[in-house]
């Protein structure tokens, strides 16, 4: 009789533990990675543009989501972060000159961001600004923060406007497609003046408009052929390419006044 109670106790604790463990792997958060299609891309001095294809999965797909069309990405590419300063200008006296100026530090050279949907279906505003998503939720730190905030707002405003007029700010709804349950593909913009140095490359998850998990990638890019040499050895030989510079306008003007001289 005792064995009795000791199996009907073993079949009870496992009737309690199977739920358990099936519910916590039911609760297992998704994951997000991607791959780049090429870790370096070379540009030379006709460049004008190009699109770059990134790859990527989810990891812990839930398939009921899955098939209700319950998951989103957003992909960005943002470029090297640089000080710019935007300046304002008014007519005085009949003559536009500048009048202000604002500073900003640390802004990206270029940001293209492709999504599954219009960002307005994928989640709520509040999530794209915790989240600094999107062109008008990148951060422009002023380098004097103690300035009047509406003109902080301003500026920054105007330098968003002119990156995108320029085609270094872009977002292109519908551009990242699944291919599966698990895989998907997205499309960003390299614009003609894009910067040389490393960029990087961001994913984001969202499940049903709720944020769930991001990851990243470097990209390079470099010049390429002779400019990528010109470049290095501008980079490596500042003071010699500046004195290279300085003799090749002498001689240039030289020839110049040498072949074009009035007889």
């Amino acid at each position: 009789m005792g064995r009795i109670p000791l199996m009907l106790a073993v079949l009870l604790a496992l009737a309690i533990a199977v739920p358990t463990i099936a519910y916590a792997q039911s609760e297992k958060r998704e994951t997000i990675q991607i791959g780049l299609s090429a870790d370096t891309v070379s540009i030379t001095s006709d460049f004008s543009g190009a699109n770059l294809t990134i790859f990527g999965s989810i990891d812990n797909v839930d398939p009921v989501i899955a098939r209700e069309g319950g998951y989103d990405v957003i992909v960005v590419l943002e470029g090297p972060a640089r000080p710019v300063v935007v300046r304002l200008k008014q007519r005085v006296f009949g003559m536009w000159i500048n009048t202000e100026a604002e500073t900003f530090v640390n802004v990206p050279f270029s940001y293209s961001m492709a999504s599954t949907r219009q960002l307005q279906d994928i989640a709520e505003p509040k999530a794209y600004r915790q989240l600094a998503l999107g062109i008008n939720n990148i951060y422009m730190q002023p380098l004097d923060r103690s300035a009047d905030p509406a003109a902080i707002k301003e500026f920054a405003t105007a330098l968003r406007d002119r990156k995108k007029a320029s085609g270094l700010y872009s977002e292109r709804p519908g551009s990242v497609q699944f291919l599966s349950q698990t895989l998907f593909r997205a499309t960003v913009s390299l614009a003609p003046d894009v910067p040389v140095g490393t960029h990087r490359a961001r994913a984001f998850l969202f499940k049903g408009g709720g944020f769930v998990a991001q990851t990243s990638a470097p990209l390079v890019i470099l010049k390429g052929g002779f400019e990528r040499r010109l470049y290095q050895v501008a980079h490596d030989h500042g003071f010699f390419y500046g004195i290279f510079c300085v003799l090749l306008a002498l001689l240039t003007g030289w020839a110049g006044r040498f072949l074009f001289r009035k007889e």
